[in-house]
């Protein structure tokens, strides 16, 4: 079996540029749970399963009956639609068993019984683009005992509701304005739902908003009322902080089913670079001279600040383009400083003795950091003189004013000891 489906699923995946609505079933992982006695006690054992998805009817066969399939027949909720125009080999399947939150309770959907068997069906895509959600029901009249499902099995379902998010997880700039896209289908008109939305932060956990359709109860702020008729639970987060980070949590519940969905927000803001030098610095020879890059409000906190030296090309002999840079390896590095707003700087920092062979060269500060595609560069090109013949004049006349201002003291020293020579 697990032969035959694999050949399926390989051939699947070749085949996965067609889009799913062309599709008619997809492979899938099913986590089960199994439940059985051992002695006293009742142990549960998790079996990972390869499994098909197929869209279609009640009686139809499955496209691989050596597997298990899940038959999704219809309902008022399209499963596929969330699935629009994305190739089989962006999507992994995870299928899970699923307990309603009260067993006596009946789904308010057509067709429903007050002990049907539940599965959760969860469509992520491979790049982080959506997250889609979806309860099925399987018509049963007793689910309490959680048969064993067997190899061959097709399960019948219909999807009872979906939850969406197209921003699982979201990068976004300081101050910018965020939308938490959750949006959400129920398979019956007028269902009574709550929607809540908190955050997670180091196991704390914060309500932002909680609206319940039945009482018209709305607490916090973020999401229209108007929109959530729709369904469209999405949370609007404006004027984005350091202090937003973090997980979001989307959850619909419609009893006796709860569904969740979670968003993670990052934030990240580029560095401001810059040099304490102009494109261009002039330094005689043997000078010396503290070169400084830093780099500004950035975040998160990694960032990585290299120097290069590049020499004037034909300087070293080359015949042919130019010498490849140089990095630097006399770099002193600041401490982490922390700015107003949780952002924070770094400078890099050498000090440059230059001699007449590095005259021409370019000297290039390159500053990488997450929130870049490609490293910020900044450089300048050096100049190194001789000392000139003026200077040389001076310096010479300089040596004759103190060794005849010593000949002179020498002179005067002695000169005032004969004076005071008693006769």
């Amino acid at each position: 079996m697990g032969m035959v489906l694999n050949i399926l699923i390989y051939f699947y995946l070749f085949a996965g540029l067609h889009c799913i609505q062309q599709m008619s079933w997809l492979p899938c992982q099913f986590v089960d749970h199994v439940f059985f006695n051992s002695g006293n006690a009742t142990e549960v054992q998790v079996h990972n399963r390869a499994v098909v998805v197929q869209f279609g009817n009640a009686g139809d066969t499955s496209v691989n009956p050596h597997a298990i399939t899940f038959l999704v027949s219809g309902s008022r909720v399209d499963l596929r639609r969330y699935l629009d125009a994305v190739a089989a080999d962006q999507l992994d399947c995870e299928l899970q068993r699923y307990k309603a939150e009260d067993n006596e309770m009946r789904w308010p959907g057509h067709g429903a019984h007050k002990h049907d068997c539940w599965f959760t069906c969860t469509f992520r895509h491979t790049e982080d683009l959506f997250t889609v959600t979806s309860l099925l029901r399987q018509g049963q009249e007793d689910c309490h005992s959680r048969a064993a499902i067997g190899d061959r099995d097709t399960i019948v379902t219909t999807v009872a509701m979906v939850l969406q998010t197209q921003s699982p997880s979201l990068i976004a700039r300081l101050g910018s304005d965020q939308k938490l896209h959750c949006e959400f289908a129920v398979d019956h008109k007028k269902p009574h739902f709550t929607v809540d939305w908190h955050s997670r932060e180091h196991g704390h956990r914060t309500r932002l908003f909680s609206h319940d359709s039945r009482t018209g109860q709305t607490l916090g702020r973020g999401v229209g009322l108007r929109s959530l008729a729709k369904g469209d639970a999405s949370f609007s987060l404006p004027i984005v902080k350091i202090g937003h980070e973090g997980l979001y949590v989307c959850s619909v519940s419609v009893p006796p089913l709860s569904i969740s969905q979670d968003i993670t927000l990052h934030i990240q803001e580029s560095p401001r670079v810059s040099l304490n030098v102009g494109s261009t610095l002039t330094l005689q020879e043997a000078g010396e001279q503290k070169v400084v890059c830093t780099a500004e409000g950035y975040y998160p906190l990694d960032v990585d600040i290299k120097w290069y030296q590049q020499e004037e090309p034909g300087a070293s002999g080359q015949r042919v383009g130019g010498p490849l840079p140089r990095r630097l390896q006399n770099i002193l590095l600041s401490s982490h400083r922390n700015n107003h707003g949780g952002t924070y700087s770094l400078s890099a920092f050498f000090y440059l003795k230059p001699s007449l062979s590095d005259s021409g060269s370019q000297f290039t500060c390159k500053v990488s950091h997450a929130s870049l595609r490609m490293p910020i560069q900044k450089s300048f090109v050096l100049t190194v003189h001789e000392p000139s013949s003026w200077m040389l004049a001076a310096l010479a006349v300089l040596l004759l004013v103190l060794g005849c201002g010593f000949v002179l003291l020498r002179l005067y020293s002695a000169r005032r000891r004969s004076h005071e020579k008693p006769y």
